[in-house]
């Protein structure tokens, strides 16, 4: 457990004036804002969204690209005593309309091209909706808020990767402690400025905005359409970090950085997954001056570990240990502590475990559970599903989910085992394996990978048949020149399983 740093939770709207006034807080299309602008457009903001029928604790609901007005909501509906419900812009109408009955959502705020789709029936009937167009910056405002820090915030609908989404909760202390804990060990510094190219719907997608205004930094929102459009921004900006998802990495990493440009960026953040030893390495060659994060983490409890980059080189398979405010436990399957080189659950206890899940308590039930008796915070802690070992120094690896375990004649095999070494192999970049039916071994191994088949097949299958035992060989490999991905650039692992697992 990290005690490094000293919890202080503040309500989240209090993170509008970290800065100092007059350093630039935000750049978009429309300029430059400096921090004191931050806060006066925050408050007015705050007002409006009370104008428009609204009360404290009500849910609020946006579905907006990156503008400035998607910046400013998480903070603005904190002011005002509301909860605020960010909804992906890639996402579409049916998916949308359950996440605004799911929540109550009791005002939506969109640009009218996307609130045009929505058909009779996705808008609840007590649900108003307002044009982005409409929102007010500037007036007579709302001062900074004295919100109790564990009260209720955002509530985050996961991708939905495995089933329909579910509202994770997040209080102020969740979202402030992640912003301080993140802006420390990123050792980012007001002269930084964070290209945000992850969805403000994802728990570190939202990070990005909060980490760099704790530490009194500059954001830019970016929606980028080609991975060649981050290069152009990088330059454009100047900026100095950049946190991104797998897959995001690996586009990157497959064009051209001019090593004026590449040499721009200091930081780099992984999140929504592991990262292949292979990608690691294509990384730290694009980008040899910035020092690359390695994170674990869950929406339910933000982010639980990190890997010191000075290891990166020596470690590349490591998720690293805990980040400050995280416990984080090896459970063994008889419910204690697992030795060093047992495989066993990793629980996350401390202040960052969010709430819950928004109006489901049965599946709470099942994820956030007390902490295991040798737990030193104790409480309410995160049961993530997903397998790790922990090395005699301390230092964890990911083995992989429970759910997504294939059982192969009486094997247990992680997906991540075989979708690591095919990237290794060299013939693919993307891969995704899973198990399917099979009569003799009651799940045969599927693998679908990115690129075009042909020699690569059987490069790669001569790959697997050297690295892995028999066990583990795929009975089938498809090839796709693209992969199904979900709202948040991840691989979108229930979509390959529907069209090439049946």
């Amino acid at each position: 457990m990290t005690k490094t740093l000293n919890p202080d939770p503040r309500p989240l709207d209090h993170l509008a004036s970290r800065g100092t006034p007059d350093a630039v807080a935000l750049v978009d299309k429309q300029g430059e804002l400096d921090f004191a602008g931050l806060g006066a457009a925050v408050g007015a903001l705050a007002a409006w969204l009370l104008e428009q029928g609204l009360s404290p604790g009500d849910r609020v609901a946006s579905w907006l690209n990156k503008t400035r007005l998607a910046c400013m909501m998480p903070l603005a509906a904190a002011r005002a005593g509301l909860v605020h419900v960010p909804v992906n812009p890639l996402l579409k109408r049916a998916q949308v309309g359950h996440i605004l009955a799911d929540s109550g959502a009791r005002l939506l705020i969109a640009g009218q091209s996307r609130l045009g789709t929505l058909e009779d029936g996705d808008l609840p009937g007590d649900c108003m909706q307002a044009l982005e167009g409409d929102a007010v910056f500037d007036g007579r405002g709302l001062p900074p808020s004295d919100a109790d820090p564990g009260d209720l915030a955002a509530i985050l609908y996961t991708s939905g990767s495995t089933g329909r989404p579910k509202g994770v909760m997040l209080s102020h202390a969740n979202m402030w402690l992640g912003a301080q804990s993140v802006a420390h060990y990123l050792g980012i510094a007001p002269r930084d400025r964070t290209l945000c190219v992850l969805p403000f719907s994802f728990d570190y997608g939202q990070n990005q905005l909060f980490s760099s205004w704790y530490a009194g930094a500059s954001v830019v929102p970016f929606d980028y359409l080609m991975p060649r459009d981050v290069t152009k921004a990088v330059r454009r900006h100047d900026a100095t970090i950049l946190a991104g998802v797998p897959p995001l990495w690996v586009q990157l990493t497959e064009i051209e950085w001019p090593d004026e440009i590449a040499g721009k960026l200091r930081v780099l953040t992984n999140s929504g997954g592991k990262m292949p030893v292979p990608l690691v390495q294509a990384l730290r060659e694009t980008f040899p001056n910035a020092a690359l994060h390695s994170m674990y983490g869950l929406t339910e409890a933000f982010r639980s570990t990190t890997l010191d980059p000075a290891l990166i080189d020596r470690m590349p398979e490591s998720i690293g240990t805990a980040i400050p405010f995280a416990e984080i436990m090896v459970v063994a399957p008889d419910g204690g502590e697992a030795a060093p080189g047992e495989p066993g659950e990793l629980v996350h206890a401390g202040p960052l475990v969010a709430l819950g899940y928004w109006r489901d308590p049965e599946r709470t039930a099942l994820r956030f559970r007390p902490a295991p008796d040798f737990s030193d915070y104790g409480g309410m802690a995160v049961w993530s599903g997903d397998t790790v070992v922990r090395a005699d120094d301390g230092f964890l690896r990911f083995v992989g989910r429970d759910d997504a375990m294939i059982k192969s004649a009486g094997n247990r095999i992680s997906p991540s085992e075989i979708e690591d070494a095919a990237i290794e192999s060299g013939f693919t970049a993307e891969a995704c394996a899973f198990g399917v039916a099979d009569e003799r071994l009651g799940q045969a191994i599927m693998l679908v990978v990115r690129g075009g088949g042909g020699d690569a097949e059987d490069g790669l299958k001569r790959f697997l048949k050297a690295e892995l035992p028999n066990f583990m060989q795929p009975r089938e490999i498809v090839w796709q020149d693209e992969l199904p991905r979900n709202p948040n650039g991840k691989l979108d692992r229930t979509e390959i399983e529907r069209k090439w697992g049946t």
